[in-house]
Order: structure tokens, then sequence, then C-alpha cells
């Protein structure tokens, strides 16, 4: 039984539709990925479940709940978290203050993260705690965003484009504190273009084109199937 279901929603902009009937699962526990190139709807998929740019039509199903009409605070207080692309931390605030206003209990009261789980996580962060967030690197202020999230103790991390403008070393870094964070059993929906960093996370991918999802499988199923890659994710 899914934890998450998304079905057939179609969302747009005012008057430009950007999804076209998206479809997906994610089971407790499971890293599910959204892949393909620019602008192909992974973004908006991940808005729409997180209730910023609601469907239109179709639903998402959060543990039996319709969510699709909840405002984004109601549907993070049922335990999904949101790491923007852009990052968005507090840059006058230190690294402990963006972690410490971002504090609540997840549903049910459950508290898994703490600080010091998270500066566990990302032991570059502890020795930083007092500098401000504008100071950060790139990598840093990555890393300070899921650990801003995750102290909102969520059951579901939606991840949009994590590895987006970080250089390969710091890629790596990031790639295995999430499968960290995958191996405490928190569900992960990742929406990436780096191929080989969903490979080696995914446990399932969807390849969107175009607002509309065209593939479902594993990682081995896309391995063995260059033309998929060939025509959906090569640029």
């Amino acid at each position: 039984m899914a934890d998450l279901l998304v079905e057939d929603i179609h969302t747009a902009y005012g008057l430009s539709q950007v999804l076209f009937g998206v479809s997906l699962e994610v089971r407790a526990g499971e890293c599910v990925a959204l892949i393909g190139r620019n602008g192909v709807g992974k973004t908006t998929t991940m808005r729409s479940i997180m209730g910023l740019t609601p469907p239109k039509r179709g639903r998402v199903t959060w543990k039996g709940q319709d969510i699709s009409r909840l405002g984004p605070h109601r549907i993070c207080r049922l335990g999904i978290g949101f790491v923007p692309e852009e990052r968005r931390i507090f840059p006058e605030l230190s690294v402990w203050e963006n972690l410490d206003i971002a504090r609540r209990s997840g549903a049910g009261g459950k508290t898994t993260w703490r600080e010091e789980q998270v500066f566990a996580l990302f032991p570059d962060l502890a020795g930083i705690r007092e500098r401000k967030g504008g100071v950060l690197s790139g990598g840093q202020q990555q890393m300070l965003t899921i650990a801003r999230t995750l102290m909102g103790n969520p059951e579901l991390l939606l991840l949009d484009e994590p590895s987006e403008g970080l250089a390969p070393l710091i890629v790596e870094l990031l790639r295995m504190r999430v499968a960290e964070l995958k191996a405490t059993g928190l569900s992960i929906v990742l929406a990436e273009q780096n191929l080989e960093f969903v490979m080696a996370l995914a446990d399932r991918v969807y390849i969107l084109e175009k607002g509309e999802v065209r593939f479902t499988g594993t990682p081995a199923d896309l391995r063995a199937d260059k033309s998929i890659v060939q025509q959906y994710l090569t640029v």
C-alpha cells in the first residue's frame, strides 16, 4: 500500500498547463525519482504534492487522506517536507538559528530530528553553526536547507534538484547523505537531472516529458533500455 498516491493530476500556472495526467506512488521507505530534462514538469509535480500549485484535476492522497486542496502549511503538518531548488535559507540568520526556527514535532508528535541528529548527518554544519547563512557555500546552503526541513520531522521528503550547481565532490558527498537519510526509513521523492545521482539512490524512477509520465521502472530497467535514455534524457 502506497503512502503517497498522485492520481492523474493536471496542473497549470494561469492559462499555461504544465502537467497532463501525471500519476505516481511512493511506498514507505522508498526513494522515488522524477527525472527528465529542464521544463518537463518535475518541479511542478513537487509543488502540486505540496499544495503550492494545487492541481486543477486529479488527486493527491497521503496515507489515505486527500490533500489535493489543502494549504502547504497543513500538508507540512501531516508529515511532508519540501526542499526547494532555490534553497531559500535565511541569509541573516546563523546556521543554528535557521535550524531552530524550523523546529517542530512531526505528525502525531513524533520527534526524530533534533540538532544533534542533524549535525551528526551533516557534520560540516556542526563546525559553522554560528556562521550566517548568506556566507555559506552552495553545498553548505543545500545541506542547511535539507537539515532545516528535517527539523520539522517529516515522514516524506521532497527533494527538488539537490545537486543543481554543485561541484562533483559536493554532489558525491550529498549523495552519501541522502543515502543515509533513506537508510533511516524516510520516504523520499527526488527530482533530479543528474542520472548517476538518481541511479545510486532510487528504488523506482518516473521519466517526465512535456508534463506526462513516459516511463516507469527500476534503475535496472532504465539501464537495460538505452533507447529510453537517448530519447528522454540525452541533451
